[in-house]
């Protein structure tokens, strides 16, 4: 038994990593016994291929990008950095950027009138830039989000996702958020209606949040409960 054990249990959350355990679900259906999949999807919508275009082109236009041959000079980091900040707002939602940030400036009560860092959103976002831009590399966030984009669990049913859940054997549990405009509750609903096709057994939750995409992360007072429920029934 080269995976250890007899039989896995395939927890993951966020975009590749609630992808990664569908894959597993599907593919190694005697493997395999239950999935818990949060803020995913089978696949990325146009909106989020938009935004994972826009951030691929901040880092192509970089002038230190050099076609990725960049590892013995300057870095694209402007360009990490952007992608950074437009991929951070995905992770976010109206509600929870009014209830942090609204439209409060930086400096006092009245606008300087200069063009950037005025508002605490753009200090945040540059912020967030700037601590990415230390830790992550260009070309990975390149293949990463064209990886991202490439993703569809429907291709392990020649494009239909009914005939790709047919030889799937795992118990499943899918958590959405309310307010996650990058993986929607309709999504998660499309995940669910492809397994009660198959007649395998599911459970869906809709969990109410204003946190966007970050709730699978921030939300856990209102995971935690489902979750244990679900494995005591495994």
């Amino acid at each position: 038994d080269h995976f250890g054990i007899e039989k896995l249990l395939a927890v993951a959350g966020g975009s590749l990593g609630g992808q990664q355990a569908l894959t597993w679900a599907i593919n190694y259906p005697g493997r395999v016994r239950s999935a818990i999949i949060l803020a995913s999807s089978a696949r990325l919508g146009a909106q989020g291929l938009a935004f994972n275009a826009v951030g691929r082109q901040a880092i192509f236009k970089d002038p230190h990008f050099n076609n990725g041959q960049y590892y013995e000079g300057k870095h694209p980091d402007s360009g990490l950095e952007l992608a950074r900040m437009l991929g951070h707002i995905t992770y976010l939602s109206y509600d929870s950027m009014e209830n942090k940030f609204g439209r409060r400036l930086q400096s006092g009560n009245k606008p300087c009138f200069r063009l950037n860092g005025e508002f605490s959103v753009e200090s945040y976002l540059e912020h967030q830039g700037r601590a990415f831009v230390q830790r992550f590399d260009a070309n990975s966030y390149l293949y990463l989000t064209r990886a991202m984009d490439y993703y569809d669990a429907s291709a392990y049913g020649n494009g239909d996702l009914k005939a790709a859940f047919s030889k799937m054997e795992a118990k499943l549990q899918l958590i959405s958020f309310s307010s996650d405009w990058l993986y929607p509750p309709v999504a998660a609903r499309e995940l669910a209606r492809a397994a009660v096709a198959n007649y395998r057994p599911v459970s869906y939750h809709e969990i109410t949040s204003s946190y966007g995409y970050d709730a699978f992360l921030l939300e856990t007072d209102k995971i935690t409960p489902l979750v244990d429920e679900f494995l005591c029934s495994i």
